[in-house]
């Protein structure tokens, strides 16, 4: 079977063996992803030649929510270089909730990750920009680079989250005390919650996905999003604080570097063949939307797509990981 066809059927066994499961819920305390539709539920995906497998909900659009925090990385990354951003920043795992002040109290105020919210808006800090406008436009431009597309700000969904941002803004004062935020607090901490904003599509994330997996280079545009030298980085800060707390087990069943947002989203990336992403609103404890898990980790299995194995091999064994997602469906992280 040609590798399109291959992909084809595991895409859509994916979408049709788990569009009904049950379980999780749609993040409430933004209240904008509460009324989205819990049913909504598509899976894209797109190979480093440009070839893309659709299924469901496919374009439908959803808040990009903390998978923008991987864009805003890698523009960083560009402007002041990996080992300056590795030592303002950092690159650890936390080990606790995305949003967690302890986390920044037991390393003296310094952030670990990117990929949480006070290493996050360090990142935005660190975009050289002569205002907030400006360093709005070079983060929505990075954004619009990876999905080869224009991406725009959701005002509805801004607004939700710009009043309800109280505890980022707390985080951000934090940082600029401790000497970790190189900005103006309540601009970054603005333009993160724009970040954070705007609307994709299921096969707008597995294009940006699938830039990553291609050096850099979007495949279907063919101009160059980041650096190919920071792509190995970017991946590996995915691979330790992608998906929150569950990063470990994600690494250790799927063997895939992945990022999730409270919006729904979740990428995977396939470093030299391909991107995977799915979408469904509904969140697990960890913030990780229950059925985007469920079809990312059979689609890999399926494909034999995990980095820990040997290429091409596929052995299905997906049951363990598809349960324990299962179990965790009962709440979500705030």
């Amino acid at each position: 079977m040609a590798d399109h066809d291959r992909i084809a059927s595991a895409v859509a066994a994916a979408w049709s063996q788990n569009r009904d499961v049950t379980g999780g819920a749609n993040a409430d305390y933004i209240p904008a992803l509460a009324t989205v539709d819990p049913d909504l539920f598509g899976i894209s995906v797109v190979t480093v030649t440009g070839d893309t497998i659709n299924a469901g909900d496919a374009n439908t659009e959803f808040a990009i929510e903390s998978i923008s925090k991987v864009f805003t990385m890698a523009r960083a990354m560009d402007e002041i270089g990996s080992d300056a951003f590795h030592s303002q920043v950092g690159t650890d795992p936390t080990g606790l909730p995305f949003n967690s002040v302890m986390a920044l109290a037991l390393h003296g105020d310094k952030p670990m990750s990117a990929l949480v919210n006070a290493g996050a808006m360090s990142s935005v800090s660190l975009i050289p920009a002569d205002s907030t406008e400006d360093r709005w436009a070079k983060i929505l431009a990075v954004q619009s680079a990876f999905a080869g597309r224009t991406i725009a700000l959701s005002e509805t969904i801004n607004q939700s989250e710009q009043t309800t941002n109280a505890h980022n803004r707390g985080i951000a004062w934090l940082l600029k005390a401790a000497g970790y935020l190189y900005d103006d607090p309540v601009g970054v901490c603005d333009v993160y919650t724009r970040q954070c904003s705007t609307l994709i599509t299921t096969a707008d994330l597995a294009t940006m996905g699938a830039t990553l997996a291609n050096d850099g280079v979007n495949p279907l545009t063919g101009a160059r999003a980041v650096h190919g030298e920071n792509v190995p980085h970017i991946l590996a800060e995915m691979t330790m604080e992608g998906l929150y707390e569950a990063s470990g087990d994600w690494a250790y069943t799927v063997g895939l570097p992945g990022k999730s947002g409270v919006g729904g989203g979740l990428m995977a990336v396939v470093p030299g063949r391909l991107a995977i992403a799915a979408f469904s609103p509904p969140l697990d404890s960890h913030g990780n939307s229950v059925r985007a898990q469920l079809a990312i980790t059979q689609i890999a299995a399926t494909l034999g797509l995990s980095l820990y194995r040997k290429p091409h091999e596929a052995d299905g064994q997906n049951a363990g990981r598809e349960s324990s997602i299962r179990l965790a469906t009962a709440g979500r992280q705030k």
